[in-house]
């Protein structure tokens, strides 16, 4: 493999080792946003050394907090809470390709006494807001988009009120948006979504000493709760752990161990999707770290059989979708993919993405509005692969090439760098030909 613009990747006979990955990215986000508004200094261990985490750490500089790298390695950072209020941005909050950081970080700065100007590439200003655009205004804010719900958008904080909102689409993102709103409102604010979806920014919300209740699918936040500074190690992000367990799955005879890991049951269900395919999974010294789980999961390859993702599964797995089609045509069974619209407002319509690359390769595909119907059984050939500027796009790709025939290039690998720098060396160093 060449890192690059583009990268060649050839077959493989098998993968074995063990490996630590950075730290969870949709973790990180939570705990750099709430460190911001928290008091005292809250040091962070193993901090995701994605692109997009980058892009929120520089946001809340421009929004007068102060962080520093800490020595020790690991990507450890340390960050000086400034309390509830924020300084007045000079300049554009960029949030680069972060469609994280532009939602969750639009629910504090609606709480604070200042406008903001919110900005993305050009991939995020394609990114539709509307479903966090609706719900702050209710809570008082005053936001708008440039272009009908698109950025960049124009948010002017102020004095925000408690509601109950029902959340048309399950989402993990403005679900955490709202609730870091409510601790700005006035009484308090419900959120209830459709379909459970990973709960980091309530546990997150919880380590940093807010009181946050959630009954069945309801989430309470009280408003005007003050948080303290913690200190935390993030665990290993287990969306990028799932192109690793998929390259051992895909070879009898591998071997891969994987520390330090997220474990959050919201999470874990790529775990169960992949031992019901037949892959061979333990887990070992499971912990809990501020209310997150954490262990080394071990892994072994073998014969894989189909799966159908449907559902919740879909919203509790829409991170690991990419890689789990790109590997579907090599199981017995093939894959059913539905109810994962939300896939097509990603970085890039990764619906549309998968068809259009596992044709490439030679596969037959169906694609549906809400997923994708991939037969089994199938071999694939290495060809040209676009990755749309799409990182998990580029990374699946990656690993489907690993059984190809013959060497597969991949357009714009360089997107991986957005949650996975190294991601592609890290690869090579598990591969064995």
């Amino acid at each position: 493999m060449n890192p690059g613009p583009g990268v060649t990747v050839r077959p493989a006979r098998l993968v074995s080792g063990s490996l630590r990955l950075p730290g969870d990215k949709s973790i990180s986000h939570r705990y750099a946003m709430l460190a911001a508004i928290a008091e005292g200094k809250s040091r962070l261990e193993n901090f995701s050394t994605g692109a997009d985490c980058g892009s929120t750490l520089a946001c809340l500089r421009t929004l007068g907090v102060r962080w520093e790298p800490r020595p020790g390695g690991n990507n450890n950072i340390e960050i000086e809470g400034r309390g509830p209020e924020l300084a007045a941005p000079a300049a554009a909050l960029d949030c680069g390709n972060s469609g994280s950081t532009m939602r969750m970080l639009s629910g504090i700065l609606a709480g604070q006494a200042f406008c903001s100007e919110l900005i993305g590439d050009a991939s995020l200003s394609q990114r539709p807001m509307a479903r966090i655009i609706q719900p702050l205004r209710a809570m008082g804010a005053q936001i708008r988009a440039a272009r009908g719900d698109l950025p960049p958008l124009c948010l002017c904080g102020g004095r925000l009120q408690g509601i109950d909102y029902m959340l048309p689409v399950a989402s993990a993102q403005v679900k955490s948006s709202l609730l870091f709103a409510g601790l700005f409102a006035q009484g308090e604010t419900c959120v209830e979504e459709p379909l459970r979806t990973r709960d980091h920014g309530e546990v997150a919300l919880r380590a940093f000493g807010a009181k946050v209740s959630r009954q069945g699918n309801l989430t309470r936040i009280a408003g005007g709760q003050t948080l303290h500074a913690i200190e935390a190690r993030v665990p290993g992000d287990l969306s990028s752990a799932a192109f690793f367990f998929c390259a051992a799955a895909l070879f009898p005879g591998s071997q891969l161990v994987v520390e330090n890991l997220l474990m959050n049951p919201t999470r874990a269900r790529l775990l169960d999707i992949l031992m019901a395919m037949g892959v061979h999974l333990s887990i070992t010294q499971l912990e809990e770290h501020h209310g997150e789980l954490v262990g080394t999961v071990q892994i072994a390859g073998g014969r894989l059989k189909g799966a159908e993702i449907a559902g919740a599964d879909s919203a509790a797995l829409i991170d690991e979708i990419p890689v789990l089609a790109a590997v579907a045509p090599f199981t017995e069974e093939g894959m059913r993919i539905q109810d994962a619209k939300e896939l097509r407002v990603k970085e890039s319509d990764r619906i549309h993405a998968l068809a259009l690359n596992l044709r490439a390769m030679g596969a037959e595909v169906e694609e549906r509005e809400d997923g994708l119907i991939i037969p089994g059984g199938q071999q694939l050939h290495g060809a040209q692969i676009e990755s749309l500027g799409d990182h998990r796009i580029a990374m699946a790709f990656a690993i489907a090439a690993l059984r190809a025939h013959g060497e597969t290039y991949i357009n714009g690998a360089e997107a991986a760098v957005i949650s996975f720098p190294g991601f592609f060396e890290t690869l090579e160093g598990l591969v064995q030909r």
